[in-house]
């Protein structure tokens, strides 16, 4: 089973690769943007087809590695195989 974890920094929390990307963007000619925030994406494939257990070990994976619990959010994706 493949799981997306994304991550990204609390509403609040400083973002300044974000900020970058804006800036860059507007320099570029680009507008139209209110706002960019940069996050992480992670594509586990899981041995497990229990998508609770899948969950479940991305959840602990998130808590224990992935995400900074203290500035950081994060989603979790279940996708089966096909």
């Amino acid at each position: 089973m493949k799981v997306e974890i994304h991550t990204t920094l609390k509403q609040g929390v400083l973002d300044p690769q974000g900020k970058a990307v804006e800036s860059a963007l507007k320099n570029l000619g680009f507008s139209g943007i209110r706002e960019i925030r940069q996050g992480k994406l992670f594509n586990i494939d899981m041995e497990t087809e229990d998508p609770k257990k899948a969950k479940d070990l991305a959840l602990k994976i998130c808590e224990v590695l992935l995400a900074n619990m203290v500035i950081e959010d994060y989603k979790i994706k279940i996708i089966k195989n096909t």
